[in-house]
């Protein structure tokens, strides 16, 4: 593992340490706190089944505000992942519906066989809430989970949701509650940014939405990428390149009639941009769907690379690996 050191720019601060941890907001970005937190809490006050369950990591998975209003039912497991999700699965078995957080490299690569064999193969109704997710820490490759996408895909019975914002993951909360069986999500904690508000955004599970259109180029993202692309849009339409913005929330099951749809068009540019490996992501995905289904647009993907990342503030990493705004627009003109 390497660690990067941006050199400093002229005008801009010397990014320190704490550009290393897991936020996301630019500067000025309007934000909301701890939504995830705060909708479970609204959630638990109608559904008395719902428990909160961690593995030392309330604060940071921002459980800590449903401990405050519920705290005989917040379960706090210790550095112990799979004894978390081995008794996440035992609660379901029992009625309850368990949300159970930790670092998304603690529950896609410490605890996979448990989830695999004691809550998916039994399809329990756990609900698996996972800060951390790919590059939104410099802490290097032991907190940054790159490939858990591609592991959670491919487990069977297991629902994937990769949310965009503060916006969408209230609206997840109770979306992913009315499912019955169990959902991986990948979680944005802290001071998260909101995007999606001002496109009258509304969360289905299992529905990609259209949130912008184009006649040059056709975005299909998940994640933070979906407000990546969104705001590389407006740095692209200085160079009157016209792009739309199809953001995939549901990694599983996939929206394949959406995607075949606005992926069909004549004449645009398809790119797949998603905070996660080449490998075994949205980007395989959808390219393996538009294949089979026999539509060949202009296929070009956004995503990380197939190795250990660096250790690093944020801002540098994701210039270096092509998942900030400014290299999201220029990967795209280039390709035009």
């Amino acid at each position: 593992m390497k660690t990067v050191r941006a050199a400093p720019q002229p005008g801009k601060p010397r990014l320190t340490t704490s550009a290393m941890i897991a936020s996301i907001a630019a500067e000025g970005q309007k934000t909301r706190p701890a939504p995830f937190g705060h909708a479970l809490v609204e959630l638990a006050r109608s559904r008395s089944e719902v428990v909160g369950m961690t593995a030392d990591l309330g604060k940071y998975t921002d459980l800590h505000i449903f401990a405050k209003e519920f705290p005989d039912r917040y379960y706090q497991m210790g550095m112990a992942e799979q004894l978390l999700f081995g008794a996440a699965s035992g609660l379901a078995a029992e009625g309850f519906m368990p949300f159970a957080t930790t670092y998304a490299v603690f529950a896609s690569r410490r605890a996979y066989d448990f989830i695999h064999q004691t809550i998916a193969e039994e399809d329990r109704n756990v609900k698996i809430v996972c800060a951390l997710p790919g590059l939104t820490s410099g802490y290097g490759p032991s907190h940054q989970a790159a490939e858990d996408l591609a592991l959670f895909r491919a487990m069977p019975n297991m629902t994937v949701i990769d949310p965009c914002d503060a916006h969408e993951i209230e609206q997840l909360v109770p979306a992913i509650a009315a499912h019955q069986g169990p959902v991986y999500m990948r979680l944005l904690r802290g001071q998260v940014p909101v995007v999606l508000d001002e496109y009258g955004y509304k969360f289905e599970l299992g529905k990609a939405k259209l949130i912008r259109d184009g006649k040059d180029v056709l975005v299909i993202s998940s994640g933070i990428m979906t407000m990546r692309a969104l705001e590389a849009v407006q740095a692209l339409k200085n160079d009157r390149v016209d792009v739309a913005v199809l953001h995939v929330p549901t990694i599983k099951p996939l929206d394949t009639e959406t995607i075949l749809r606005e992926a069909g068009q004549p004449g645009r540019l398809v790119v797949v941009a998603e905070n996660h490996t080449t490998i075994g992501g949205l980007g395989e995905a959808v390219a393996a769907l538009l294949m089979r289904s026999g539509v060949h647009p202009p296929f070009r993907q956004i995503a990380l690379p197939d190795e250990f990342l660096d250790a690093g503030a944020l801002p540098t990493l994701h210039d270096r690996y092509g998942i900030s705004t400014a290299e999201v627009a220029r990967q795209i003109k280039q390709w035009l």
